[in-house]
């Protein structure tokens, strides 16, 4: 769990402070899974934001009975986001919320039936515990890889970068979600970066082009192991998705994207379907600002704002 500080474009504008990251992911899924579909919540909070992430939590409809986060000592992560355009911002990060070891982690997915990953910070796991968990867990993972390629400053500001082993990251998982900017770290040909995230046992690669919609690019046989062609198609937003004449929120639509993407998949449609439904959900998001009460907004129950 991440709180976030958002500094809109308009100096006018009061900044607004909400949860952040991962919250827009679990109202996203709480909208999108079936009803028989439970979430389980692995998330670490720090014990100064403890009570009011369990509060946010239980306001999610679709999380198992019993569930809860997990608080340590540490202080929560903390972002501050200031848009310097509709799409484009300068990020600063906070806290010390440690990652998962696979000792903690293993016993924890073991009766589960499919995992989201989400890398909103950027150190939830190290390569080896993604490996082991990969190799511990052999049922569906959806990775949005996203804040593996962010570093960080001494400030604490974000600033992209490449990811150090990214092949192996990208085995780690059956479907693999980066935004553009991420994905131009992996190579300057997108064909060239499609294959060698194909190439290993990743199944499908989307990529998340903001207002232009998305990208997906799947090995068209898989049948027959690792590699083969690429199909690869842009799904384009509906002209009634296009954000409003003050440009929106946009923070928090990939992790939007992630989840709708994921639960689709997971409920049966096919992988272009599941993308398509991800960006029309996602371009909702923009209408909405922070991530409360958003289960709602996606579900057509709440009027923009």
């Amino acid at each position: 769990m991440v709180w976030d500080t958002i500094h809109d474009r308009d100096p006018a504008q009061r900044a607004v402070e909400e949860w952040g990251g991962i919250a827009y992911a679990l109202e996203a899924l709480d909208a999108t899974l079936p009803d028989d579909w439970a979430i389980v919540p692995l998330i670490k909070v720090g014990r100064d934001l403890a009570p009011q992430a369990a509060t946010f939590l239980r306001e999610i409809h679709h999380v198992a009975r019993g569930a809860r986060f997990i608080e340590v000592p540490e202080p929560n992560n903390r972002v501050t986001l200031r848009y310097e355009s509709s799409d484009r911002r300068c990020e600063r990060v906070s806290g010390g919320v440690p990652g998962w070891t696979w000792p903690e982690l293993g016993p924890l997915v073991d009766d589960l039936d499919a995992l989201y990953v989400n890398f909103i910070a950027g150190w939830e796991m190290t390569l080896e515990t993604a490996q082991l968990l990969r190799h511990g867990f052999p049922r569906t993972i959806y990775a949005d890889l996203h804040s593996l390629f962010l570093g960080r400053l001494d400030d604490g500001t974000r600033v992209l970068q490449p990811l150090p082993g990214v092949a192996w990251w990208f085995s780690c998982f059956d479907t693999v979600q980066v935004n553009e900017d991420e994905f131009s770290q992996v190579s300057a040909d997108p064909l060239a970066a499609a294959a060698l995230a194909l190439g290993t046992a990743c199944r499908s690669l989307i990529v998340t082009l903001g207002p232009r919609g998305a990208v997906y690019f799947v090995a068209a046989d898989r049948a027959r192991g690792v590699g083969g062609p690429i199909r690869t198609a842009r799904i384009a937003l509906d002209p009634g998705d296009a954000a409003p004449p003050s440009g929106g929120d946009p923070t928090g639509c990939g992790d939007v994207f992630g989840a709708v993407a994921c639960a689709r998949l997971l409920s049966g449609s096919a992988l272009e379907a599941a993308v398509r439904s991800a960006c029309h959900l996602a371009a909702r998001n923009v209408t909405h600002r922070g991530a409360t009460g958003l289960r709602d907004h996606l579900l057509g129950r709440l009027a923009s704002v």
